[in-house]
């Protein structure tokens, strides 16, 4: 038995469990557990990847200069404004680091990204949850939670795993009652679904206290390599760099993800896909019986009469080889998150819901 002890808060951490991606016995198997691109990333991401592949034995640059210019450049941003991570996982957890410890407080939504509490407990702080309203953030609920203890404000804009959305007025509101010793942070995991949505970047580019996210694991396809961004005031971006290890990304995932946010052709194909899959897919469900909240992201949160029929149903697109998520862990024991698909697989889940909702009957 060891006498060394954790710090305080990081053995109330539960191990994260991520998607499921197989199934024994079967092989035609279709993951829809974990927000993937079905297309995966783009052929000119792709072709990146390879041609790195000569400079495995060289360190990258410790600054990711190229990759900043190139997001810099397609979304119309200050590259000395943004930060590059492993996933935006990492990013999150920088923020907890640098401006929360203990006696501190981090605020999120009861249905919120889990990695807001894990990053809190990480830091030492305290992680608190506010209420939603019918599974969307609510404003005046996060603003009343706010005490002189808080530090950081977590929202994600669209929310995962309900996939609601506030409204940009409404971002604004809270960004105008927060405490100038507070940090919001708007994380935009799925900003790049939303036509037209800046993910915060707006806010994040003229407030001294408001911080965004991004990731290249959705639309971009990049999840396996694990690239992720934050922009915000440079006061903050240096702060953040005195927590980052120099060498936090590789050659192939700079490179890949520098092609893939030039891509803009790639993402309005996907975007556009995911838009009319999404609607497609809400609206079959809903025509048998399960419900969803209108999704902004690439994915829809179906909801059951019954935390048992939810688990039921589970079980019984897995024995069809689809695999979906559980959201017992985010509050929300009768729903199954349900990733977009390609069309063959959007036609698969429906299909598998009606025989199932058939035989229950």
């Amino acid at each position: 038995m060891t006498d060394l002890t954790p710090q305080q808060g990081i053995m109330d951490i539960a191990l994260y469990q991520g998607g499921a991606s197989h199934v024994e016995g079967l092989s035609n198997v279709v993951k829809l557990s974990s927000n993937e691109n079905p297309f995966g990333p783009p052929d000119s991401a792709r072709e990146a990847l390879v041609r790195e592949a000569g400079n495995l034995h060289r360190y990258p640059s410790t600054d990711h200069a190229s990759l900043r210019s190139a997001i810099a450049e397609v979304h119309q941003l200050e590259a000395e404004q943004i930060i590059c991570g492993v996933g935006s996982d990492e990013i999150i957890s920088f923020l907890c680091n640098a401006y929360a410890g203990p006696g501190d407080e981090v605020l999120y939504t009861e249905h919120g990204f889990s990695m807001y509490r894990i990053s809190a407990l990480a830091a030492g702080a305290t992680p608190v949850e506010v209420r939603e309203r019918e599974r969307v953030t609510d404003v005046d609920a996060l603003l009343a939670g706010i005490t002189p203890r808080t530090r950081l404000v977590f929202i994600a804009n669209p929310n995962n795993p309900t996939g609601t959305m506030i409204s940009e007025a409404e971002v604004r509101r809270l960004a105008d009652g927060i405490p100038s010793n507070c940090l919001l942070v708007l994380d935009g995991a799925y900003a790049e679904y939303v036509e037209g949505y800046d993910g915060g970047a707006a806010l994040a580019a003229t407030r001294t206290n408001v911080f965004m996210t991004r990731t290249f694991s959705k639309l971009y396809g990049l999840g396996g390599l694990r690239v992720g961004w934050g922009y915000g005031p440079k006061e903050i971006i240096d702060v953040l760099n005195r927590v980052r290890g120099p060498f936090n990304l590789s050659n192939p995932a700079l490179a890949a993800a520098e092609a893939a946010v030039r891509d803009v052709e790639y993402v309005e194909k996907c975007r556009t896909e995911n838009t009319k899959w999404r609607a497609w897919l809400a609206e079959g469900l809903a025509e048998l019986g399960v419900p969803s909240d209108t999704s902004t992201a690439n994915f829809v949160l179906a909801r059951f009469a019954s935390e048992a029929e939810a688990n039921a149903c589970d079980d019984y697109l897995k024995s069809q080889g689809l695999l979906v998520r559980r959201v017992a862990g985010y509050k929300l024991p009768n729903c199954l998150r349900i990733t977009v698909g390609d069309e063959a697989s959007c036609r698969r889940v429906v299909h598998a819901v009606r025989a199932f909702k058939d035989a229950s009957q």
